[in-house]
């Protein structure tokens, strides 16, 4: 933003799309993510820092967030939404402009799982009424459009006839045996209202001719790559024919180099296949209902030794992001999505992703990965080699009953703490009922509260001295810790940041809490005061 425009804003009032806030010297970042949010969300619009909040305005200048570039991409990491901050002189005085885009259509956009929206110079909690016309607001259904030009001649008839015989084993009672091709695919919404093919009838049951004329860009590509090397893969065969024949042949070609993975339960022995069927087709059928089908590029499934990519164009659909996928199912190509839960092949409902995740952690193995997704396209990782297995079991001995009520995101949070990995804002609302259960505790409060698996859960996978570590020492320790450092370094003292390094799993506060004590009990002094103290042990012979 050019200083002039930036001028010309600061004499408009404040209200959805205006922000003025002065902000202390170090900023709050917290508040700045809370207030870009509720921004983006409606409408965007510009964030004025250094400049006072009542009118008329007055230029204070900031000292806060010195380094604009760095603000930027900590703003872009916990919002998913890129903004520009620009820095300014107004008055002699250090004003910065933070410059918000609007939500994508569809999306909307979170801060630390809530959602926030302007009404007038207000922020406030967004209503579930508006939450949910945000994500209706979705995108054509492509596979329900008209294939113009292509008829019942174009569909292959073995195709055909194996979407007969899954249908009449879905639903027995329809007596779908006895209906003709064209009465088969009316019944199956694979018609338009006047009757001609819809996009969704050719992905799933075309020809290869069909497929090469109209729609060229449903094609599956299978490489196997034995090693990371770039080069020509191993193996590579290029599907463009109808779905179901097309998925089969995808499958049998991931099981012919499918190993499995030798594990010790005990005095017993037991052998998990490396790529579980279920995962691989619900990860490639999951690719190709929810693609982009007006993007050139095809769906790319990558085999390696322990780990499958599938690949699709298009990015998410609008309203779904890597931490909510699990949660808000928007189906790019609902007609496609619906056939496909009409003969068995993928669950109602976006279950579907839910079983992968489930099914991964059940054999011990990470959870599936969209990391590497953007914009452009969805990268899904299945990482099948099965590292996780005393967790599982650990698990299962808690009873039957409590794992039956277990929820997706209670197999992924336990996965994610026994590895040390850190929790999203999405997952992070199972913490509670999971300690409750007794399977996670917690040290510490408000923003500096930390969770780890429990005593018990984490003696059963071999976890004891990483029990210890994350829950830290018992005041008492931690004290006898600090006086052993302190009397290590003699009369000088240290500052209390060269403590934090002989704790580092207590906060500041919780060190400063331990040296009050000790400053009672006249075994520390503090040399100095505020900022500049410095901390010293009382000699013993004192």
């Amino acid at each position: 933003m050019e200083t002039d425009a930036l001028v010309r804003l600061l004499a408009a009032p404040e209200g959805e799309h205006l922000e003025c806030k002065q902000f202390g010297n170090k900023g709050d970042f917290d508040e700045l993510c809370k207030y870009v949010a509720g921004i983006a969300n409606s409408g965007g619009g510009v964030i004025a820092i250094g400049i006072s909040d009542a009118r008329p305005r007055r230029v204070v200048g900031t000292k806060a967030f010195p380094e604009p570039g760095k603000t930027v991409a900590s703003l872009q990491r916990a919002l998913a939404h890129s903004v520009r901050i620009d820095e300014h002189a107004l008055d002699g005085q250090r004003v910065l402009s933070v410059t918000i885009p609007a939500r994508p259509p569809g999306t909307a956009i979170a801060d630390r799982g809530k959602y926030w929206y302007r009404v007038g110079e207000e922020l406030l909690p967004m209503p579930d009424a508006v939450l949910r016309a945000i994500h209706a607001e979705v995108e054509s259904d492509f596979s329900a459009e008209e294939c113009v030009g292509a008829d019942v001649s174009d569909l292959d008839e073995v195709a055909v006839a194996e979407f007969r015989q899954r249908w009449a084993r879905q639903r027995p009672q329809l007596r779908i045996d006895g209906l003709r091709p064209d009465e088969l695919l009316r019944d199956a919404g694979l018609l338009t209202g006047d009757g001609r093919l819809t996009n969704a009838a050719l992905l799933l049951l075309g020809s290869h001719a069909a497929l090469t004329r109209f729609l060229p860009q449903a094609e599956l590509v299978y490489e196997y790559r034995a090693t990371e090397a770039a080069g020509p893969a191993q193996d590579r065969k290029e599907l463009r024919q109808a779905l179901l024949l097309s998925l089969e042949q995808l499958w049998a070609a991931v099981n012919a180099r499918n190993d499995r993975q030798s594990i010790q339960d005990g005095l017993f022995r037991q052998e998990v296949a490396t790529f579980d069927e279920g995962v691989v087709r619900e990860a490639i059928l999951n690719a190709v209902a929810h693609r982009d089908y007006r993007l050139a590029p095809s769906v790319f499934v990558t085999q390696h030794l322990r780990r499958l990519e599938v690949t699709s164009p298009g990015g998410f659909p609008n309203g779904v992001t890597e931490d909510t996928i699990l949660h808000q199912q928007v189906p790019r190509n609902r007609r496609l999505a619906e056939t496909l839960a009409r003969i068995g092949l993928v669950e109602r409902a976006g279950q579907g992703v839910n079983l992968m995740f489930e099914r991964s952690a059940q054999q011990g193995k990470r959870a599936p990965s969209f990391s590497g997704s953007d914009r452009h396209h969805v990268k899904l990782v299945l990482d099948c080699m099965v590292s996780n297995v005393a967790l599982l079991r650990a698990i299962e001995r808690i009873g039957q009953e409590d794992l039956l009520s277990f929820r997706t995101e209670d197999f992924i949070v336990l996965d994610r703490l026994s590895r040390g990995e850190s929790i999203s804002a999405e997952l992070s609302q199972r913490l509670l009922p999971l300690r409750e259960r007794g399977l996670v505790e917690s040290v510490g409060r408000g923003r500096a509260v930390r969770y780890f698996l429990s005593r018990r859960l984490s003696n059963q996978i071999g976890q004891r001295g990483s029990y210890t570590r994350r829950r830290g020492l018992d005041s008492g320790a931690a004290e006898a810790l600090l006086l052993t450092h302190l009397r290590s370094v003699g009369r000088e003292g240290v500052a209390i940041s060269e403590l934090e390094q002989v704790l580092p799993g207590h906060s500041r506060s919780q060190i400063r809490a331990s040296l009050a004590r000790m400053l009672s009990a006249g075994t520390v002094r503090m040399l100095g005061s505020r900022r500049w103290a410095r901390w010293a042990a009382i000699s013993e012979d004192a």
